[in-house]
């Protein structure tokens, strides 16, 4: 199963008030494993970087000057992203802003039942905790130190190790992986290896009483001071 874990920066919190997406960053997870694969992209949204955004993520109007318009590399993100379903924290809010770009361009909006926002998840798994990818992390034990600001990938890359966890860990690939394996060289040889070890033969050990035993045993019963068996109904 293919899926994309994906965040955005942008210049605010509402693109239908003149915002605009400047950067996105996508991880690719197949059954649940990165798989190396990422889409990254800087855009220039032709308009000021209000101080309060810049705070967040770092990214200037003067940085972002250069970069490319996001109609540019929509081509790129389309193919990056096929149909597979896109998970991300607030997934609402992220797909607002794509879909606004994707308007911008003339391209149809991305489908809403892709969507997957952990934001939700967590609100089902953890009520009343807090739901910030940085608590979330720490919750999970997911390390996140070198994150300074906020940055599309770098969130990206963290989301994809909370939604892994958060949808059974590591663990759910092992025995699919075990059996993929099963087969292998290396399977065969470590078998046949562990079939080949020599043990010496045990008697099986009785496990009853002994006399001595259940003669303490019923010493004990009998200096207890009325043991709940002897209640009537």
């Amino acid at each position: 199963m293919r899926e994309i874990i994906f965040d955005t920066e942008t210049t605010g919190l509402d693109p239908k008030a003149g915002h605009r997406l400047v950067e996105i960053g996508c991880v690719e997870l197949v059954d649940r494993r990165e798989s190396g694969r990422t889409f990254h992209a800087y855009f220039n949204p032709e308009r000021d970087m209000p101080p309060e955004a810049e705070a967040v993520h770092g990214l200037s109007a003067q940085f972002l000057s250069d970069k490319p318009l996001f109609a540019s590399r929509i081509d790129e993100l389309i193919e990056f992203l096929g149909d597979a379903p896109m998970v991300a924290h607030n997934a609402p809010f992220d797909f607002g802003f794509i879909n606004a770009e994707f308007a911008r361009a003339g391209r149809p909006a991305l489908d809403m039942t892709r969507m997957c926002c952990t934001v939700q998840m967590a609100r089902k798994m953890h009520p009343g905790a807090k739901h910030s990818l940085d608590a979330l992390c720490t919750r999970y034990g997911i390390d996140r130190s070198h994150r300074i600001k906020h940055g599309a990938l770098l969130d990206a890359e963290l989301l994809a190790h909370l939604y892994i966890e958060m949808t059974g860990g590591r663990q759910i690939g092992l025995g699919l992986a075990s059996m993929r394996d099963a087969s292998s060289p290396a399977h065969t040889a470590s078998a046949a290896s562990a079939s080949s070890v020599s043990r010496p033969f045990r008697e099986a050990r009785a496990h009853a009483a002994t006399p001595a035993e259940l003669a303490r045993h019923t010493e004990f019963v009998a200096m207890l001071n009325q043991p709940l068996w002897h209640d009537k109904p």
